[in-house]
C-alpha cells in the first residue's frame, strides 16, 4: 500500500492544458482555486466519501466506490469534499481513448461534457484491484506490464460503456473514426480550447493543423457530430453559462469575453442553445448554485 507521502494532489499553480499523459495515481482531495483543463479522459475511483466538481456551470457529485469518467478538457474544479479518503485518478490521452473504439453513443456522451458514473458500487472491489495493479505497473515502468495494464483498462472501459448506455443515448449514430486522423482532431480541440474567446474561423483552425479548412471540418464532424463552427459556439456558450452562474459580471462583459462580437449575436446563440435568454438563465442558475453551496 502507498503511504500518505506518495499521495498526489492538485497543484493550483499548474499551467492550463498541461498534459498528465497516461497515468494511474492515488490522490488526496484538495479544494481547487481554479478549474483544471487537460486533453485526457479522466477516471476517478473514490475509496470513501464524495467529491463535488464544478464542471462548466454544473455541480456534479462523484460518490465513493463507483467509477466516474469525464473528458478533462472541460473545465472541472473540486469545490467540496466530505472527507480526506484517497482516490484513484487515471488519465488517458484523447487519441488513445478514441482509438479504443467504444460505442459511439458512449463516446459522444463523454465528449458532450457529461460525467458518466457507475450506477452501483457492486464492482468496487474488482475496480480497486485493477487500479492498484495499474498503478504499480505504470509506476514500475516495465513495458510488458504496462501493455497488459493498457489492455485491461481498455477491456474494463468497454464493459463499463456497455453497462452505462441508457435507451435515450440511442439518438447518436455510429461514427467513422480513423485512428490516423485522431491526432489531428486532438490538435483541433486544443486549438479551439485555447482560442475560442478570440475571433477564430475555420481557416484559422485548418491552418493550425496544416489542412484545408473544408477537410479539417469534415474530419472534425466525423468525430464530434458537429461542425467546427458549431463546436466553437458551443465552447463560447459553455463559458458564458459558467460565468452567468458563478460571477456577477455584466451580460455584455460575458458576451465579449466568451468570444462573441456583439451582444445581439450572443443573445441569439444563447437562446438557440439554452432555450432561454442569458438574463433568465442567470436568474435561475445563479440562485440554484448559491442555494446548493
Amino acid at each position: 500500500m502507498l503511504n500518505s507521502e506518495n499521495l498526489k494532489f492538485f497543484d493550483n499553480n499548474r499551467p492550463e492544458f498541461k498534459p498528465y499523459g497516461f497515468t494511474v495515481e492515488k490522490w488526496t482531495p484538495k479544494l481547487m482555486s481554479k478549474p483544471d483543463r487537460h486533453n485526457e479522459i479522466e477516471i476517478n475511483l473514490l475509496t470513501g466519501g464524495s467529491l463535488t466538481y464544478l464542471i462548466n456551470d454544473r455541480k456534479v457529485k462523484v460518490k465513493a466506490k463507483r467509477l466516474a469518467i469525464f473528458w478533462a478538457l472541460i473545465p472541472h474544479q473540486i469545490i467540496q469534499f466530505d472527507n480526506d479518503a484517497p482516490y484513484y485518478v487515471c488519465t488517458i490521452p484523447f487519441a488513445q481513448f478514441m482509438s479504443w473504439q467504444f460505442p459511439f453513443a458512449f463516446v459522444n456522451y463523454v465528449l458532450k461534457g457529461e460525467v458518466v458514473n457507475a450506477t452501483t458500487n457492486k464492482d468496487y472491489s474488482y475496480d480497486k484491484y485493477l487500479m492498484e495493479a495499474w498503478l504499480q505497473d505504470i509506476s514500475a515502468g516495465d513495458e510488458k506490464y504496462m501493455e497488459v495494464s493498457t489492455m485491461e483498462m481498455c477491456a474494463r472501459l468497454h464493459r463499463f460503456a456497455l453497462n452505462s448506455i441508457p435507451a435515450e443515448w440511442n439518438e447518436f449514430k455510429e461514427g467513422d473514426y480513423e485512428y490516423s486522423q485522431l491526432d489531428i482532431v486532438e490538435k483541433m480541440t486544443i486549438f479551439i480550447a485555447r482560442n475560442y474567446q478570440r475571433p477564430i474561423k475555420n481557416i484559422d483552425i485548418g491552418k493550425a493543423v496544416g489542412l484545408h479548412p473544408d477537410y479539417a471540418n469534415t474530419i472534425f464532424r466525423k468525430s464530434f457530430g458537429m461542425t467546427l463552427n458549431q463546436y466553437v459556439i458551443q465552447q463560447r456558450i459553455l463559458y458564458a453559462r459558467r460565468q452567468l452562474s458563478v460571477s456577477d459580471k455584466s451580460i455584455t462583459e460575458i458576451a465579449y469575453e466568451a468570444g462573441f462580437n456583439s451582444v445581439s449575436r450572443f443573445n441569439a446563440a444563447f437562446k438557440e442553445k439554452c432555450n432561454c435568454t442569458p438574463r433568465n438563465y442567470r436568474k435561475i442558475h445563479s440562485q440554484t448554485f448559491n442555494n446548493a453551496a
